[in-house]
């Protein structure tokens, strides 16, 4: 049955009322909007409004973006996405209601909470926002009881949390500020804020399709991730006790890794855990398919910390060890260059079961690097890699031998046959390819020595494309049929760390050898052009000496 999906707009008088009581879910990341998002959106609010005597109902209004809520049909409501604004809001009224008169500010209160009436059945005062336990205290004392912010303005800064040093500075930013207004002017602004500013409000009973809205949503609040979602899950099923110490290990592991690549993280464990292409959202197969598998500090220690370690690791390239450290991020390097990331799973599993035995890890990346180029050259699809790692996967799991002729580790002698096929042809032509096979080359021809951190590398044919009349190359290559069949091959390309020169590109050989093939200072960098600086012609028996070598190359470095 579908999930029902409410999206509506309201104005602020109609968001902070009975029909709403927001929760902030701990999964929310602390408060975090300084002085910089407030004063954007206090600049916004004053010029929207405009400092002239017409009706504020004739002044433009003003839209604030979305939020999203897992709510049903009560008026309980789990902000998912949009707390930095409902926060915000809830300070700038708070300020305001310190500024205004008795009677306002006494309707400005009703907007923060409502007050204890048992003849409607609210026996205590109901707060319109609930931020997270941690700072909920602090935030009902300071920011929505009358009086707070007296207190406020008195707390040492240094003893305060990040999240509260941001409330305190944002109140302090709107006080400056709104101080400056007439009393007429703060209470035209309390009414344009209530009346003329718009959220749309996108509601979903369901955490998933919340987190899926959310995901499509461009707001002004901070990113929310997967791993925001999951981390509540993991850590609220962990006795309150050992929070504390397991939130330190997950936290350690984002910072270490940084946001985006730990929410990466999620979707490699998935696949470790899954084996196969997703059938529902992250966020559903974890909690559905993963997370019911395994004890929550188990998950912490067992998966989520060695998992982290291991892709800080395979990002970096940063494995050290007294022994195969060097080829091993060599390794490493060569793998980060493939156009894709479906490698990176059963490196992950094989890294945390052998990370302190680098005789097995040298053997791994060796045939991983292997098997990622093969398939790479080969242009396989999503569907085959994922299919092929997933066989590797299962593999690392039962331990069975990987460098048998069956293992999914291991190119078949058909892959083989594709492969050096594909680099016996027009090479240049596959474009997505060619630079890694031709850099991969010359760091052999190199002995490994040579670095490859220009800005710009480019792929170059030394026989032109389309030779000039009377060229030498005319010369060299009369039959056009011949000249095709030679041009973009590997024997008749090199490599530039700049951009090409169209004009040069035709020049003789020679000419082209002291204008084109050449660095600044008189050489080139890479090997595969130091070849060809050192012929003295360019003929098709060079090319297919050169086809040849490099062909035997390639062939030894992929054991093809």
């Amino acid at each position: 049955m579908p999930v029902a999906i409410h999206a509506t707009e309201k104005a602020l008088f109609k968001v902070f009322s009975n029909d709403f009581a927001f929760s902030i879910p701990a999964y929310q990341r602390p408060y975090a909007w300084t002085k910089d998002q407030a004063s954007e959106l206090l600049t916004d609010l004053l010029s929207f409004l405009g400092d002239g005597s017409e009706a504020v109902t004739d002044a433009n209004p003003y839209f604030l973006g979305s939020i999203v809520l897992i709510k049903g049909d009560k008026r309980e409501a789990d902000v998912v996405d949009g707390q930095q604004r409902l926060t915000t809001l809830t300070i700038l009224l708070s300020v305001l209601r310190s500024l205004v008169n008795t009677n306002s500010a006494s309707q400005i209160t009703e907007f923060i909470y409502q007050k204890g009436n048992k003849l409607v059945g609210v026996p205590d005062d109901h707060y319109r926002l609930k931020v997270q336990e941690r700072n909920e205290d602090f935030f009902r004392c300071y920011i929505q009881n009358e009086k707070g912010l007296d207190e406020l303005f008195k707390l040492d800064t240094s003893q305060l949390t990040d999240s509260q040093k941001n409330i305190q500075g944002n109140v302090t930013y709107f006080f400056k500020e709104l101080s400056q207004l007439s009393e007429q002017q703060r209470e035209r602004f309390v009414h344009y804020l209530m009346t003329c500013c718009f959220l749309v409000v996108v509601s979903t009973p369901d955490l998933d399709s919340a987190y899926r809205i959310f995901s499509i949503l461009n707001a002004r609040g901070l990113n929310l991730t997967l791993s925001d979602f999951l981390k509540s899950e993991v850590i609220g099923a962990i006795p309150q006790s050992q929070q504390e110490k397991y939130t330190k290990i997950w936290e350690s592991e984002e910072e270490d890794l940084g946001r985006e690549r730990f929410q990466e993280l999620f979707a490699h464990i998935r696949m470790i855990e899954r084996k196969a292409k997703p059938r529902k959202t992250t966020l559903k197969e974890f909690r559905e398919d993963i997370l019911p598998k395994i004890e929550p500090q188990k998950f912490i220690e067992e998966v989520l910390k060695p998992y982290s370690d291991a892709l800080e690791i395979i990002n970096t390239a940063n494995y050290r060890s007294d022994k195969d450290a060097e080829t091993i991020n060599s390794l490493l390097r060569w793998l980060n260059q493939i156009d894709n990331f479906d490698w990176i799973p059963p490196a992950i599993l094989y890294f945390s079961i052998n990370s302190h035995n680098p005789g097995k890890l040298n053997q791994f990346f060796t045939d991983l690097e292997r098997l990622a180029a093969g398939l790479f050259i080969l242009r396989a699809d999503i569907n085959d890699r994922i299919g092929r790692y997933a066989k590797l996967l299962a593999a690392i799991e039962k331990n069975v031998d990987l460098y048998a002729l069956e293992s999914p580790l291991q190119l078949t002698p058909q892959e083989i046959n594709r492969i050096i096929k594909t680099l016996d042809g027009d090479l240049y032509l596959i474009k997505r390819i060619r630079q890694y096979v031709l850099l991969r080359l010359d760091s052999t021809l190199s002995q490994g020595e040579a670095r490859y951190d220009y800005s710009v590398i480019t792929v170059e044919h030394v026989l032109p494309q389309n030779p000039s009349v009377g060229s030498t190359w005319l010369q060299w290559f009369p039959n056009e049929e011949e000249r095709i069949q030679y041009v973009h091959r590997i024997g008749n390309l090199a490599l530039l760390s700049r951009n090409k020169n169209a004009e040069a590109q035709n020049y003789d050989f020679d000419k082209k050898k002291e204008k084109y093939f050449v660095g600044k200072k008189g050489i080139s960098p890479f090997v595969l052009t130091t070849q060809v600086l050192q012929k003295s012609e360019w003929t098709p028996a060079v090319i297919e000496q050169r086809q040849e070598d490099s062909l035997q190359s390639l062939r030894k470095i992929w054991r093809l």
